[in-house]
């Protein structure tokens, strides 16, 4: 099979998935993050086996058609801000790669990855409290919202990178085989 048609199906049924990653949430109400991370994890693949123009691509496709076919839209929206980080974080490391050659790219890496969360969170929480938690939060409670926040960054971010370093090298071996 020619490479470019091999790489478009393969783009194809992982779109397919991100789509029933977003469905899923809606059934399965408890698993929510779960799935909607797992399906924007596909973007990063995505991005990573095809470069960044498909990848990019490759989500607003997988938007475009949550909002077609989720039942719940407001976790279409969850999945655009999971899927929009893990694109602008694999933009961040690609631009850090082409920077001189001895700088600290992971601390660099990391200070940024934080700026772009906390640039969609804080306002998300100050601003639409009501929308979110159908009330306006105390101030203890907006602050444990917050922090609650970063903490739930940090496992995100740190299940991403695991993700990415140790599961999906497994699977992409079995998948892109060649036979003689």
């Amino acid at each position: 099979m020619h490479v470019k048609t091999k790489m478009m199906a393969f783009g194809g049924l992982l779109l397919a998935l991100c789509v029933l990653c977003m469905a899923l949430g809606s059934v399965f109400e408890t698993g929510t993050l779960f799935f909607l991370a797992a399906g924007s994890y596909f973007v990063g693949i995505v991005i990573r086996e095809m470069g960044m123009k498909m990848g990019v691509a490759f989500y607003l496709a997988a938007v475009l058609l949550g909002v077609i076919l989720a039942p719940n839209k407001f976790y279409v929206l969850t999945f655009a801000a999971m899927g929009f980080y893990i694109t602008a974080v694999e933009g961040m490391w690609r631009l850090l790669a082409k920077g001189p050659g001895k700088v600290q790219r992971r601390g660099i890496f990391f200070g940024m990855k934080f700026v772009l969360f906390n640039l969609m969170y804080i306002p998300l929480v100050v601003f639409f409290q009501e929308i979110l938690f159908s009330q306006k939060l105390s101030g203890g409670m907006a602050t444990a919202v917050l922090i609650g926040g970063q903490i739930l960054l940090w496992i995100y971010d740190n299940a991403y990178e695991y993700f990415q370093g140790h599961v999906w090298p497994g699977f992409r071996g079995r998948l892109f085989k060649i036979k003689d």
